[in-house]
Parts: C-alpha cells; structure tokens; sequence
C-alpha cells in the first residue's frame, strides 16, 4: 500500500474529529431522549448516527481515491471520493425525506386528538449542546475542505450542519413543550417538518455536482474560455478544438486539439505542447491530466 500523502492525512485528521464529536454526541442524545422523554431527541439521535456512518464511508473512500494510477485505473481513483459524496448525499436525502414523513405522521395523529408528551429538561440541554458542537464542527469541516480542495470533506460539512439544523428544530420543538404548554407541543413536528426540507435540499445540491461528474459533464464554460486563452498566449500555436473537459474527483482532465506550422519540427512541437501542459497545470493543478494532440495549419 502507498504511503499516505499529506492531504489524505489532513482529510483523515478532518474526519476523526468529526467523527469523535458525532460518536459522543449521538450516545449523549440517545440517553438524554430516552431518560428526558423526548422521541424528538431520539431521533435526532438517529440523525447524528447518520453522521457517524458517513465518517466511516468518507474513512474508506478517501484511502482509496488516494491511490495513483495503476493499469486498470489510467486517470487515477479520484472518482471514488465522487461517489463517497453521492453515498453522503444519498444518505441525507434518505434521513431527510424519513424525518419529513416521521414528522407528517405526528402532526395528523395531533391533530386527531393524540396527546404527545411533555420531554424533560435534559432533552433541552442535549438539543442546546448539539446545535453549539455540531455548528462549531461545521465551521471547522468545511473551512479545512475549502483548503484540501475535497468535495468530500465539504460534503460531510453540510452534513454537520444539517444536523445542528435538526437540533434547532428539535430545541424549538422541546421549549415549546416545556414552557408554553400541552397545545404547543405540536411545534415540535412541525418545525421536524422544516428541518428536514432544509436536509433534502442539501442532499439535492450535493447530489447534483456528483451525478454532473460521474455523466461526464464538461467544465463550466468560464473554464474552458481560460483554458482557450492559455493555449493561445503562445506563439505559433492556433486554432484549439475539440476541446473535452470533465472533473475526475478533486482534479481535471484536458483534452485538445491544437494547430501549428507543418513545418515546425518535432522538437520544437513537442517542447511547445510541454510547455501548454506546465502552464495549465500552473492554472489548475499539477496532477491535472492533459492530452495535447497537434495537426498542421491547413
């Protein structure tokens, strides 16, 4: 197995802290919900065991889209850190359309008369923590994926965050039940029932840029007009076509058809295609693939 390079380390270091946070946090929710009467807590619970099962997702796709390239992998493993990020999105999507129709249910049993229960104030305390430590680890998870370039590691951010979105739902839900009053314990369900919209469309806006990638959707055009200009800032290099450009995980991959003097040696073709290379690469990243293919002016 290859060495660990330094971002996988620093993904790794990422997703341990959050991983820790989301472990102690999801028994201190089960305890406080069941000794604190609360099934709003309980599943928030659920909602951090989500989160703790996407850590151990992310720890064993990230090791793998690490690995360089080898004979049945040309373009490398960037892919697999795409589909950890699908497997999250899907995971979100699935816990947010479950809270939405748990959430639907309660309300209609609410309104036909079934009492729900007053829960106690360590419940309280247990929605207060989780909004303060999972914001905090949002905070620090999505600032640290900016900085590794990981869709992952941004990814699971959000997943942070839609949970300390559920514990604002369910803290709003438990003061509700606590301090106004039997007929307001209906606000619980019902602010289940935001939270987990706010999830879904979290879920979607991950899911989107996976699906876009794993179907090969070419760079944004603004992209692609600077790759253009990049190659044309070289003399005696005209005419760039074909142009193909996808994202393979955190990297990029270039394609393009380039036009220069039928006469120009090989030597000089050649070093002039290296140079397009090294200045892309300059742009958009040294492991960026490149496949430069040059014809005659006609």
């Amino acid at each position: 197995m290859s060495k660990m390079s330094k971002r996988e380390k620093e993904i790794y270091k990422v997703i341990i802290v959050g991983s820790v946070v989301n472990f102690l946090l999801l028994i201190f929710k089960f305890v406080a919900g069941i000794l604190g009467n609360s099934a709003a807590m309980i599943a928030d619970a659920v909602h951090s065991l989500s989160d703790f099962i996407t850590d151990v997702v992310v720890v064993a796709f990230v090791r793998i889209s690490g690995k360089p390239e080898d004979k049945c992998h040309a373009y490398g493993h960037g892919k697999y850190e795409t589909l950890a990020t699908a497997v999250i999105g899907i995971i979100l999507l699935f816990v947010g359309l479950g809270m939405l129709y748990s959430a639907g249910v309660t309300i209609i049993d609410v309104i036909g008369g079934k009492p729900l229960e007053a829960p106690g104030m360590l419940a309280l305390v247990a929605a207060i923590l989780s909004i303060l430590l999972k914001e905090i680890l949002y905070r620090y998870t999505v600032y640290k994926g900016k900085n590794l370039d990981s869709q992952v590691v941004v990814a699971n951010a959000w997943h942070h965050r839609s949970d300390a979105f559920s514990s604002v739902g369910t803290f709003v839900g438990i003061c509700g039940s606590v301090f106004l009053g039997e007929k307001w314990r209906i606000l619980d369900p019902i602010a289940a029932v935001v939270v987990s919209v706010f999830v879904i469309k979290v879920a979607i806006q991950l899911l989107k840029p996976c699906l876009d990638e794993l179907l090969e959707k070419s760079l944004p055009a603004e992209v692609e007009d600077k790759i253009i200009d990049i190659i044309l800032s070289f003399p005696n290099v005209s005419s760039p076509h074909h142009l193909r450009t996808r994202r393979i995980g955190n990297l990029l991959a270039i394609e393009v058809h380039i036009r220069m003097d039928g006469e120009t040696s090989l030597n000089d073709s050649h070093d002039t295609a290296t140079q397009i290379e090294q200045r892309l690469r300059q742009e958009f990243g040294n492991k960026t693939h490149i496949g430069i293919h040059m014809e005659p002016i006609r």
